[in-house]
């Protein structure tokens, strides 16, 4: 994995034991203002590319309704992003032995009406996804619009997660979560750090 150009302001001593004890970790104010304005910009740019998001093998679930654009080295801004989380993968591979090899990510919007059920990233083992994480690029966000990640920790605990802008939720990709049924337009970056090298 290649190391980050874009300096990873995070706490990961923080991150690292917020993982170990709950499953879950969350980051405030990831960026500075500066690149988070212009990885906005770069987001709504992007817009007509997005596409109805697929559960597996192209075929559209009833279970979400989201829409959806992967990155790749084009979005320059959004793939600085993704080799953060790949220096970040270097700290936990050396915390918890997970061996992650590379990130996917793609860009998500939520429109009006939109959500994604309850479901695990890494149902029963079945993909190499071992840590997610949700970074939410919309300038600005009001609890009353819903849109929320709902998330059960590894103590079996449900927390209400807000999608504030410019924050990052990492989370083990087992443990079950959905987003609740959003009011206004919820753009963010979904991650997974995974453990194998085919994407």
């Amino acid at each position: 994995m290649t190391t980050a150009s874009l300096p990873m302001p995070w706490d990961v001593d923080q991150i690292v034991n917020q993982l170990d004890e709950f499953g879950f970790s969350i980051i405030k104010q990831a960026y500075d203002d500066v690149f988070f304005t212009a990885l906005n910009t770069e987001c709504l740019s992007k817009m007509d590319k997005f596409r109805a998001a697929a559960i597996q093998d192209g075929v559209i679930s009833k279970i979400r309704s989201d829409h959806i654009l992967w990155i790749n080295e084009t979005q320059s801004l959004a793939h600085k992003h993704i080799l953060a989380l790949e220096n970040l993968s270097q700290s936990l591979n050396q915390a918890f032995f997970l061996g992650i090899k590379n990130v996917e990510a793609h860009f998500a919007c939520y429109n009006v009406g939109e959500f994604y059920a309850l479901h695990r990233d890494n149902p029963q083992q079945k993909n190499h996804r071992v840590i997610s994480s949700v970074f939410y690029i919309h300038k600005t966000w009001q609890e009353s619009w819903g849109g929320q990640l709902r998330l059960q920790d590894k103590k079996m605990n449900w927390h209400m997660i807000e999608p504030t802008a410019n924050s990052i939720v990492i989370f083990e990709s087992n443990l079950l979560h959905e987003v609740i049924t959003s009011k206004q337009k919820r753009l963010s970056i979904t991650a997974w750090l995974r453990n194998d090298l085919t994407l």
